[in-house]
């Protein structure tokens, strides 16, 4: 595995919620970001750990 692909614990992101919509998030491992679809946006992971804060997050382009 590549040092950068790290992987979110299924019981962390069973609990974890999007800070804006309150609403899921999907883990996309290729991106290394917890996605919230209602929200729009996509939360960084950086050295394993979710960074849950709006300033931080990019919003999802049309497509996504």
């Amino acid at each position: 595995m590549p040092e950068n692909d790290i992987l979110i614990d299924p019981k962390l992101l069973e609990i974890l919620v999007c800070p804006v919509s309150k609403g899921p998030l999907v883990f996309d491992r290729q991106k290394q970001e917890l996605i919230s679809k209602v929200a729009g946006l996509a939360y960084p992971i950086r050295d394993g750990i979710p960074i849950m804060l709006v300033d931080e997050a990019r919003p999802l382009e049309g497509d996504e």
